[in-house]
């Protein structure tokens, strides 16, 4: 950031009084100006034992496949979020949401939330940022082939508490790096 987005002046890095941590500060109406971690919204979209996934048309990670998921637009909730990013990339409409699974991703500022949901009626097609969607039962996942390690934890998740089960619980972990994905 360069310039103050309320007065146009130049902005000065550092600590403003009272706070702990540096920020954008207008050098002449001294305005602070935050920047938050951006939040990341989701779906683990099933039909029967099957999971959607979508491949990227866009980068980072092109070609690679992922859930459909996106950033959040001001004035929905993170479910109508997850919804609308579904049928965006997927072209999927999907009922029962419940949150599954939340990841703090400090190393780039963003938290992601997916929810687990099913697909009304099955039909899905590629959307304006992907280039395929499919159908997938746990042994034909591409799992070598997955966009983003929260995708990965997000999928492994799913299938090992389905395997065990488990009635799905809700959880939080942090990924620190990349490499974090465990795979």
């Amino acid at each position: 950031m360069k310039f103050c987005s309320d007065c146009g002046a130049a902005v000065d890095f550092r600590i403003p009084p009272g706070d702990d941590r540096e920020r954008f500060v207008c050098t002449a109406c001294e305005t602070i100006h935050y920047i938050n971690p951006r939040v990341i919204v989701g779906c683990l979209p099933t039909w029967g034992e099957q999971v959607l996934l979508c491949r990227r048309a866009i980068e980072p990670r092109r070609d690679y496949w992922t859930l459909p998921a996106g950033f959040m637009e001001n004035g929905e909730t993170t479910e109508e979020g997850a919804a609308r990013e579904t049928w965006e990339e997927a072209r999927a409409q999907v009922r029962d949401l419940a949150l599954y699974r939340v990841y703090d991703v400090p190393y780039i500022n963003q938290v992601y939330l997916f929810y687990r949901c099913t697909l009304v009626d099955g039909s899905h097609a590629a959307g304006p940022e992907s280039t395929d969607t499919r159908l997938f039962h746990r042994d034909e996942v591409p799992w070598d082939e997955l966009a983003f390690p929260s995708i990965y934890r997000a999928l492994r998740a799913f299938f090992a508490d389905r395997e065990a089960g488990r009635d799905y619980p809700l959880a939080v972990e942090t990924i620190y790096r990349r490499r974090d994905a465990g795979g």
